[in-house]
């Protein structure tokens, strides 16, 4: 049984390689979202809360261009394990167009229907006043941020094709980049420094936007100018002609994994609405749990990236015993890793809440709820493990069903009938719904050993 999931000391360290540039990416950018939510969290409780509610719609939005690269870079990783660039460059297009598409209609989406899907969020208790202040709030911080979708969605096109090559490093200093200037922009838009006006959640969306189009420029000018290593970018815009094999077939594997993460974002978010009828105070203490859980989680997510693309790479190569023999140890890697996370994350719950402007009662509740988070980490860990280890051989109905119809039917199903149709308060209901999980990493776990995920998709 160790055998299986211990690997050798050039394992691990092939692991670590590829591991380290996207955790020190996603990381830092976590971190700077964290301090972007404190800063707006000294503004004020209700321009929080509105803040909070439009991330969950935008946290959506996020989810579905992740699922549509992500589901075209199934394909990308197997061209380039099979060292077939055009096939990478034709997936690397598809990416461009349709999630450019996507995002356009997004954004109308979200500039028409932005003040209705917000205030869905904010009818639990409180009063009218400050649940108005919220969606304003919320609302015009929305309006802004939709100006940075298109550059974030072509920076991300292009982050996730480096990325299937093996190439981490710049997505990670594009990131780190872009991070810092939204930092810095944060603390003088925000609060008004060094002579410019102050511009409380505004500032913060517009800081945001400007540090999304530095992360485009830098991720878009480095895979130019280094053209003899990204041969995938030499002439891909002399076209936008996608093969229609190709589509096909990624209609049939890719498309279906962005709907699962669309739909699995909207059970998050619908989790979370579910979680706000209990109280404006809870939705304020959530923002902070989860804020900070993005941020320690970092860790076994970017393993979890890492393994979809060491995987694909074997399945490219046609290395299907490898690739098998990998996936469980990469899953006993993540959850090793899950365990030193959420021991952090338990110490710091006492320490966090007393930096935001809130009222006591918020504090103490979000304490409570990192707590209960932080149990439940390991369990969050297993289930990220496998979902990459079954997406990574395209088996999309089985990804679809583990993931998202787990989400609907499960989770939010759940957390809907306990809200909704009993009194128990708050940390009930959401201890119930972070222990879900462990149901999920006994499915995940099934199909990962049953093994119908191993397979090669390229020719």
């Amino acid at each position: 049984m160790l055998k299986k999931l211990i690997g050798t000391r050039q394992f691990y360290k092939n692991i670590i390689v590829l591991t380290i540039p996207i955790l020190i990416q996603n990381g830092i950018t976590n971190f700077v979202n964290m301090l972007d939510n404190l800063m707006v969290g000294q503004v004020g409780q209700t321009e929080m809360i509105g803040v909070s509610v439009a991330n969950q719609l935008i946290f959506v939005y996020n989810l579905s261009i992740f699922g549509a690269v992500s589901g075209a870079g199934i394909f990308g990783a197997q061209f380039f394990g099979n060292n077939d660039q055009k096939g990478l460059r034709d997936s690397f297009r598809f990416k461009i167009i349709f999630c450019t598409l996507l995002t356009v209609g997004v954004i109308a989406l979200f500039y028409f229907c932005g003040p209705s899907l917000i205030e869905m969020y904010l009818r639990g208790e409180g009063t009218q006043e400050a649940a108005q202040a919220s969606l304003d709030a919320g609302y015009a911080y929305l309006k802004i941020m939709l100006i940075g979708l298109i550059p974030s969605t072509l920076a991300q096109c292009w982050s996730s094709t480096l990325r299937e090559t093996g190439q981490t490093l710049p997505p990670m200093f594009a990131g780190v980049s872009a991070v810092i200037v939204n930092l810095i922009l944060n603390y003088i838009l925000i609060f008004g420094h060094f002579g410019a006006p102050v511009m409380g959640v505004n500032g913060a969306a517009f800081a945001t936007v400007i540090s999304r189009f530095v992360e485009m420029l830098i991720v878009s000018g480095w895979t130019f100018a280094e053209r003899k290593k990204n041969i995938f970018i030499v002439g891909a815009f002399r076209s936008l002609k996608v093969p229609m094999s190709l589509v096909r077939k990624i209609a049939v594997k890719g498309v279906p994994l962005m709907v699962n993460e669309a739909l699995w974002s909207a059970g998050v978010a619908f989790v979370n609405r579910c979680y706000s009828t209990k109280g404006l105070e809870v939705v304020a203490a959530n923002n902070i749990a989860q804020t900070f859980l993005n941020v320690f989680s970092v860790a076994f997510l970017s393993v979890g990236v890492a393994i979809g693309i060491i995987l694909g790479q074997l399945l490219g190569a046609g290395k299907e015993k490898e690739a098998k023999d990998s996936s469980l140890k990469l899953i006993a890697f993540s959850v090793f890793i899950s365990v030193i996370v959420a021991i952090m994350f338990a110490i710091s719950s006492f320490i966090i809440p007393n930096f935001y402007n809130v009222d006591e009662s918020v504090k103490q509740l979000a304490t409570k709820m990192m707590i209960i988070c932080a149990v439940a980490i390991p369990l969050d860990a297993v289930a990220n493990a496998c979902y990459f280890t079954l997406r990574s051989g395209g088996e999309a109905m089985i990804t679809i069903i583990f993931d998202c119809g787990f989400a609907w039917v499960v989770s939010a199903a759940t957390a809907f009938v306990l809200t909704s149709f009993t009194s128990l308060p708050i940390l009930p209901v959401f201890a119930i719904c972070q222990g879900l999980n462990f149901l999920k990493d006994i499915i995940g776990i099934y199909f990962v050993k049953k093994g119908k995920w191993i397979k090669r998709i390229v020719g």
